[in-house]
């Protein structure tokens, strides 16, 4: 499954419901949890070792962020990458507010 986090503050509810081998990928406002300083860090770093995370490039852009601000093992990729992600999941689930 294909989780896509538009909401900046879902992580209880997200964990809960992500099953070893999901993917999520944190957009807009989102991109704030997945910094190093986050305080949410430590429980991301856990689930690494069983979900991929990613975030948008334009949106660590946009936000005057850079890669080197992100907790190790969060990929950084483009739109194309993006819609490539949403191809290979047949189940999409977005978290917004």
């Amino acid at each position: 499954m294909l989780h896509l986090v538009f909401q900046s503050s879902i992580e209880t509810a997200l964990f809960e419901r992500m099953a070893t081998g999901d993917e999520a990928v944190f957009l807009e406002n989102a991109v704030y949890r997945v910094l190093i300083k986050s305080h949410i860090s430590g429980l991301l770093t856990q689930q690494l070792s069983r979900s991929r995370f990613y975030v948008l490039s334009d949106d660590l852009k946009t936000r005057g962020l850079a890669p080197a601000d992100l907790i190790k093992g969060i990929h950084v990729i483009d739109y194309s990458e993006l819609v490539e992600l949403t191809l290979q999941n047949q189940v999409i689930q977005s978290w917004c507010q």
